[in-house]
């Protein structure tokens, strides 16, 4: 069950040519690519380009009616390792996912790709992550297309140019025989914007008529000789033809004067917050307009020397709006000024921050200062004074007057009680290293828990604890991996490892039935059922399968007291080699996404509806916190009473509480305080309900005036 449903959404994939198209960024790229006559699609889902899987997953009808092909990759890797496709066929083919940390991954398939070279067009969209607000390492894609040859679009953030990038792409790996990586930042995923539709294209040759006709070709498979010859082929036949293209087809894009002593050159996707300062400086009206000579690179690699070169003629000064660190594209540009014997000046990380992303303010802080530098006459008198421009709140003093928001769980996650239960286990048997991996579970390194020392890959959070297998340790080390990062790379980088090397560590799979810090899509292990793909794998099943022999399945991770047993006993059993601990429970946000309008349905249909409800009694609570501090819970807060003696705040559960029971329990297995009740909330009660809810407020009633009157009796006495 993903995120989010664009069931509706898709219907706009149907438009014909002349029809206007409008919606998000995301929906556009999927669109473009049926225009442009893909046979076959392949991903991974990772921020900011989830949801363009989950318009691929919604779309599988209309896919199937083009004879489309789509997948959805067990990684990065695999996604990228079937565009083999349009290696020997002209079928174009795509491939999508979370940069960089997905072509980290796929750096390998990617780099054969790139060598051997393709016939039909091949595209790979990547999500750039850049960014404070980022989930990942703060990496580029640019270092990859260098690294590896592949050329590398970044389309200005509006939807006309976003589509026009996707043809561009087909066409430009066509004619270069080139991987193309088209990367979309989180403005350009999700802007909003329209555009007039081409009628979506059959592809000419699909997978399926691929398999009749099988072709190869030994020039194209990555095996010397001929991965000698691609290096040469690369330099001579490729980057020429790519040049040739982009060129040709003015990729690139000159707007403002044709003449000016400044200019500012910038990638593709800087263009929107660039014409921002801009108007915002009084150098640009709001349709873009503006007198500042701009050369905006769609294409940012290959840059085109005569292209730059012939946009710095008469210039005494450039700024380079490159974000992210390294600065390649203003060290490649400097170097062609500098081949080129010209005097222009060539700035950028002067006047912009040398790494981050490139905010509103940012960019209205560096164009600023440099047009007050290189070009003052150009500025209207009263922002030529640099306390004029970004006089903003200073991000120092946001840091003394906004409180921290540190990333957790959500409300009611069934997360948090394994780590309630291995914070109880360290109480009793001392600290462990814990080593931790990627995904909600990584939360666990945040307060309340505070636990985790290292995060080295998806799926890898057990091989990084194999260095800690030694023969001579008394501690055995505790690491964690998900579900996903378990189908991902953890089988058999992380449990085949311990398995082969005899690791003795304790390995914690926590498993919520969906990949679900990407948005909750199904993987082989979900229990519910899909049409399209193959669930209901067990992990115990798998972890068997790889030779592990103490195994230990906790299906309701609620019961901290079963949790933290289960966890000390692995940590003290005399038995050698891994020992894993499968942890199930369902993502709560998923679950509320199934359930919630079932529930709801009932009730408007007049059905009898229990729901639970926690709450604290205030008489009980002592306000001792510890409750708080072993769960973390974001609906479990402090509240004040009116009690004059009561100076502490007591424990309150407020009205978001999901009815987990995990405050409770936790309560109950630290042995803390009895003060966690459950009430359930029945909704369209029947007359029993009624019936018992009278007499329970009589007997109540009844007790509570009796021990009034004793306590007036003592009083008078």
């Amino acid at each position: 069950m993903a995120e989010r449903s664009f069931a509706k959404e898709v219907e706009k994939l149907r438009l014909g040519a002349g029809e206007e198209f409008a919606g998000e960024g995301i929906l556009a790229i999927t669109k473009a690519l049926l225009q442009c006559g893909v046979g076959y699609v392949g991903g991974y889902q990772g921020a900011p380009i989830s949801h363009l899987m989950d318009v691929l997953a919604d779309a599988q009808d209309i896919l199937g009616e083009l004879g489309v092909h789509f997948e959805a990759s067990a990684s990065e890797a695999t996604a990228t390792a079937m565009l083999a496709a349009s290696v020997h066929y002209p079928i174009r083919g795509a491939a999508t996912f979370k940069s960089t940390v997905g072509t980290n991954v796929a750096s390998d398939a990617l780099a054969n790709l790139a060598s051997g070279g393709v016939t039909g067009g091949a595209l790979i969209i990547v999500g750039e992550d850049y960014g404070e607000g980022s989930s990942i390492m703060q990496e580029r894609s640019h270092a990859f297309a260098m690294k590896s040859q592949v050329w590398l679009l970044d389309p200005r953030p509006n939807l006309p140019s976003i589509v026009k990038a996707v043809e561009d792409g087909f066409e430009l790996s066509e004619i270069s025989n080139t991987p193309v990586m088209l990367q979309v930042r989180i403005r350009c995923c999700h802007v909003h914007g329209h555009f007039i539709a081409k009628d979506n294209k059959r592809p000419p040759m699909t997978v399926a008529d691929a398999l009749e006709a099988p072709r190869r070709d030994t020039g194209r498979i990555v095996l010397p000789p001929a991965s000698f010859l691609h290096e040469k082929e690369k330099v001579q036949k490729r980057w020429p033809a790519a040049v040739d293209f982009i060129t040709r087809n003015k990729i690139n894009e000159f707007f403002g004067s044709d003449h000016g002593s400044v200019g500012i050159v910038m990638q593709g996707g800087m263009y929107n917050s660039v014409i921002r300062a801009l108007q915002r400086l009084g150098l640009a009206d709001t349709y873009g307009d503006t007198d500042v000579p701009l050369y905006v690179l769609n294409a940012v690699y290959p840059l085109i020397d005569g292209e730059f070169l012939s946009f710095c003629e008469g210039k005494q000064a450039v700024l380079v709006v490159e974000e992210g660190q390294p600065n390649y594209i203003e060290q490649a540009f400097a170097a062609m000024l500098h081949k080129a014997g010209r005097g222009t000046r060539l700035v950028g990380k002067e006047h912009l921050p040398m790494a981050g992303e490139y905010t509103g303010q940012v960019m209205l802080d560096g164009i600023g200062a440099f047009l007050r530098a290189e070009a003052p006459h150009l500025l209207p008198g009263e922002v030529r004074a640099p306390n004029k421009v970004g006089d903003g709140v200073d991000t120092a003093d946001l840091i003394n007057v906004v409180p921290g928001r540190p990333p957790g769980f959500c409300i009611g996650c069934p997360e948090r009680p394994i780590f309630a239960a291995t914070k109880l286990v360290e109480q009793e048997l001392g600290k462990h290293h814990i080593a931790s991996d990627i995904g909600c579970h990584l939360f666990s390194i945040m307060p309340p828990f505070e636990l985790g020392a290292t995060t080295m890959g998806y799926g890898l959070g057990p091989a990084s604890a194999s260095a800690f297998n030694s023969p001579d340790a008394k501690r055995r080390s505790i690491s964690f991996v998900g579900d996903g990062g378990f189908w991902h790379n953890g089988l058999t980088s992380s449990i085949g490892n311990a398995v082969f090397n005899k690791n003795d560590g304790v390995i914690v799979i926590v498993d919520n039935f969906y990949s679900a810090a990407t948005g909750g899509q199904d993987i082989l292990s979900s229990r519910a059922g899909n049409k399209t793909k193959s669930t209901k794998h067990p992990i115990t099943e798998a972890v068997k399968g790889m030779g592990v022999k103490w195994l230990r399945h906790v299906d309701r991770t609620y019961d901290v007291g079963k949790m933290q047993d289960t966890l000390r006993e692995a940590l003290t059993t005399e038995e050698k080699g891994p020992k894993v601990i499968v942890a199930s429970s369902e993502c709560m946000l998923n679950r509320q996404r199934r359930e919630k309008p079932l529930v709801d349905k009932a009730i408007k249909g007049g059905e009898r509806v229990i729901k639970p409800k926690f709450g604290v009694d205030e008489d009980i609570c002592t306000g001792d916190h510890a409750c708080m501090r072993l769960s973390g819970c974001p609906s479990l807060s402090v509240k004040s009473l009116d009690d004059p003696l009561r100076d502490d705040p007591v424990a309150s559960i407020d009205q978001n509480c999901v009815g987990c029971g995990n405050c409770g329990e936790v309560a109950d297995a630290a042995v803390l305080c009895p003060s966690f009740y459950r009430a359930d909330v029945v909704h369209n009660p029947s007359r029993w309900d009624r019936f018992l809810e009278a007499s329970r407020r009589a007997t109540i009633g009844l007790l509570q005036r009796r021990r009034e009157s004793r306590r007036l009796t003592f009083a008078d006495a």
